[in-house]
């Protein structure tokens, strides 16, 4: 493969230039050439000539093409002219299987820079990738592989409003490094990724649905499940069973809102107590130097993601919440009480102990859910970015705590004292708020505890390298340095 790229792909002054301000195309301006009139070349040279770039796009029939869908400025050759033409970079945005069509272009593409966009056709997870392939096809051409990330769209109207992340591999060190350039001169975040044994993992980015969030999506929509099913069971089933009452048109509305509290409140509670399990195992390794579980390590890096899916939760719950007054049932409920009470002669039904549990609950609950809004707006990139390591900490732990402390007041307040009564438990079932709060105070009191001095002061000197006399070696000259690189996942927790 061709390593010796001494010829700049753009200068210093052009690499500066911010987008807004790029230059038009002019006759000394680089010219990058384009195998293929799709979509993507079409939406590829948009944004090169925007950043001042010469385009050179080569198809196999030149006349079959619109000169329309390209803007001004692209020129439209066969694939050698346009070859022949470039400077040095090439992009190939052909499909993979119209590779071997390309082997004409041997000799032209010698010594330059052959782009490779295309993507996997599924997720195989092995064998040779489409860059692999082409890069034994072209062996004199440098074969990068990187852009096939980028939508059509995103190259179209500004890399600040799509992603903007590039990920880009090659062997050819000198050839990556000026597709770097090219991707910043775009206005993208370039991400090297190293050789061209990545391009597999590249090119089977674009396949993946949202891989981080099977396991936390999982794992909310069997909660979901579990507690909808109890109180279908308690409410609904056994009553109609036992009394013959017919609840079942509580089934659309009343009960999703009865479950989507306690899933929040659930989820939110898996959100924390991970770093407790963390924290816990530290205090009895007496070390930091030791990796966590692959089950704990996993669940760590699903925090954002459930605190995410606890948020939409407690936003469902709110709006469910608003709509109760609306529903006809709530009418006819109304009026039957109202009858009841003229029927009975009550001309005073205020109870000073419900306003106070309706008020206390309500504000506790609308509190809650205002601090876990500024926790899901904080783990966005932009947001997040913007705060130090201190700041983002307190606010996703300490205002984290403040939230799910919040959201318990919010369900003992709900319930009040009715976990006091044997009428609440009907079936021999407990109420479902009861089985909700497990969970979260558990959190809580384990939070609690390891406030406490004596296990503050310890693991904080663990966490700062500190080791316990069993974990260090017993020749070793240095009490608390190990010699071995920390962990990936110690810090935050």
């Amino acid at each position: 493969m061709q390593s010796d790229m001494k010829t700049p792909l753009l200068s210093t002054s052009s690499s500066a230039t911010s987008e807004s301000e790029a230059p038009p195309p002019s006759l000394s301006s680089p010219v990058i050439s384009i195998i293929g009139s799709g979509d993507f070349c079409r939406s590829l040279s948009i944004r090169l000539v925007s950043c001042g770039f010469r385009v050179v796009v080569g198809s196999r029939d030149p006349g079959r093409v619109l000169r329309g869908l390209f803007p001004d400025g692209v020129e439209l050759r066969s694939q050698r002219e346009a070859v022949e033409a470039a400077d040095r970079v090439v992009f190939a945005a052909v499909y993979p299987e119209h590779y071997p069509t390309l082997l004409g272009l041997r000799e032209p593409l010698v010594g330059k820079v052959l782009v490779d966009v295309s993507n996997a056709a599924s997720l195989s997870g092995g064998g040779r990738s489409n860059a692999e392939r082409l890069a034994e096809m072209f062996p004199k051409s440098s074969v990068v592989k990187g852009f096939n990330v980028v939508s059509a769209w995103a190259l179209q109207v500004g890399a600040h409003d799509g992603s903007r992340q590039v990920l880009i591999s090659s062997d050819c060190s000198a050839s990556k490094a000026s597709v770097l350039q090219l991707a910043r001169r775009l206005g993208f975040s370039p991400v090297d990724l190293g050789g061209l044994c990545a391009s597999r993992h590249i090119e089977e980015a674009s396949l993946t649905l949202f891989p981080s969030w099977g396991g936390p999506v999982l794992t909310t929509f069997l909660l979901f499940l579990f507690f909808y099913g109890y109180i279908f069971v308690r409410h609904i089933l056994l009553p109609y069973l036992d009394k013959g009452e017919n609840k079942f048109y509580q089934l659309p509305l009343v009960t999703v809102n009865e479950t989507l509290p306690s899933v929040a409140l659930v989820t939110l509670a898996l959100v924390y107590l991970p770093g407790l399990l963390a924290a816990v195992l530290q205090l009895g390794r007496g070390t930091k130097y030791q990796m966590f579980p692959v089950w704990l390590d996993l669940w760590l890096c699903s925090r954002k993601q459930l605190g995410l899916l606890s948020f939409l939760c407690a936003v469902l719950h709110a709006v469910y919440s608003m709509c109760l007054t609306l529903r006809r049932a709530a009418g006819y409920t109304l009026l039957n009480a109202a009858y009841q009470q003229v029927k009975g002669g009550v001309q005073n039904s205020w109870v000073e102990q419900q306003v106070w549990r309706s008020d206390l609950y309500l504000s506790s609950g609308i509190l809650g859910f205002g601090v876990l809004t500024l926790l899901a707006i904080t783990s966005l990139p932009s947001v997040g970015n913007a705060l130090t390591w201190r700041e983002f900490t307190f606010v996703q732990s300490g205002l984290g705590y403040a939230a799910l402390t919040l959201s318990v007041a919010h369900t003992l307040f709900f319930g009040w004292d009715l976990a006091f009564f044997p009428s609440s438990y009907p079936y021999f079932l407990p109420p479902v708020f009861l089985l909700a709060l497990i969970l979260p105070c558990s959190v809580l009191v384990g939070r609690i505890l390891l406030a406490l001095p004596c296990l503050t002061f310890r693991l904080t000197k663990i966490r700062r390298g500190w080791e316990s006399r069993r974990q260090r070696p017993k020749h070793d000259p240095e009490p608390g340095s190990t010699g071995v690189d920390p962990p990936r996942n110690f810090g935050d927790i």
